[in-house]
């Protein structure tokens, strides 16, 4: 059989105890994929949900030469099996294998499922936005939450509330910004129109200084001359009616909550997060592990068949 050209898609299922596998097969039996999916995983927990939700499509096992020398098939399910799962390490260590295997450039697409932060990170990061960024030395990255209709991102993201204020700089806003646009020209063929939330209510302040006018709309303006068609800043109660955000194509928050929780009423589990400024396509389903719907096979699959979607069109 001939080998196919679609780089692999590498799948980190994460932590044991979430809802991943789940949503997984239901998926892969909803949706046709074309890419090779590569799951990186212990066999044990692997074999253990395939018996669980009564999964019978084929997963082949194979090791780091065969993604190598190219030897997958397009349309296949395949893993490499890490050992120790109940190693603190496991899911540091399905990472590793990842990173290697993108770092050699084999494939450019990786989803992650659902992970405990507070346990896998131990404090050393915010988020796995920040763990992924780190191991490749990548500074200038953003967050978004992605959806064809509207997208959002927040300029600051896994921070306690109290430390939004010291983190916001004109510099960073620019930043952000900025990337967004290249990933909007570069993967999805389009300039985005991008509104900016301010970050007072009403985008006004009791105190002397008003960030909105002292730091972010002189961002607003500097991005304005780069040819960046950008605006704001605008009341976040008011920007996500619907005849203001059809307006936009991102949305630009200054702190996570500010413009997540707005975007998951709109759409829900029709959205997926994604890391853009690293040097490969990174994908996560928008949701956490939700450990209470673990084993009732009631989780809803779309945010990540829209992942895998997009990678596979990539």
């Amino acid at each position: 059989m001939k080998l196919v050209n679609f780089k692999p898609i590498l799948i980190v299922p994460g932590q044991e105890k979430s809802i991943f596998f789940e949503i997984f097969f239901k998926s892969i039996k909803s949706n046709k994929f074309i890419s090779p999916l590569v799951l990186i995983c212990n066999k044990k927990i692997l074999e253990k949900e395939i018996k669980k939700y009564k999964f019978y499509k084929n997963i082949e096992l194979i090791d780091f030469d065969k993604i190598l020398n190219n030897k997958i098939k397009k349309k296949n399910i395949y893993f490499i099996n890490i050992k120790n799962s109940s190693s603190k390490n496991y899911i540091h260590d399905c990472f590793r294998v990842a990173f290697q295997i993108i770092k050699q450039g084999l494939t450019n697409k990786l989803i992650n499922g659902p992970i405990n932060k507070s346990k896998t990170l131990r404090r050393k990061y915010p988020g796995m936005t920040e763990y992924i960024s780190k191991n490749f030395n990548e500074k200038k990255f953003a967050m978004l939450i992605y959806n064809n209709k509207l997208s959002v991102s927040p300029i600051t993201t896994h921070l306690p509330l109290k430390m939004v204020t010291k983190k916001i700089t004109k510099k960073l806003i620019i930043e952000k910004i900025m990337i967004i646009n290249t990933f909007y020209n570069q993967k999805l063929g389009y300039k985005p129109k991008i509104g900016v939330v301010g970050l007072n209510p009403h985008c006004e302040s009791l105190l002397k200084f008003n960030e909105d006018t002292k730091i972010i709309l002189p961002a607003i303006n500097s991005l304005k001359k780069k040819n960046i068609r950008v605006s704001g800043p605008y009341p976040s109660d008011t920007i996500f009616l619907k005849k203001n955000r059809k307006k936009f194509d991102v949305i630009v928050g200054m702190y996570h909550d500010q413009v997540l929780t707005p975007v998951k009423t709109l759409f829900e589990y029709d959205a997926i997060n994604i890391t853009i400024g690293l040097p490969f396509l990174r994908v996560t389903p928008d949701h956490g592990p939700n450990e209470i719907m673990v084993g009732k096979n009631k989780s809803n699959p779309k945010s990540l068949i829209k992942a895998i979607n997009f990678l596979d069109k990539r």
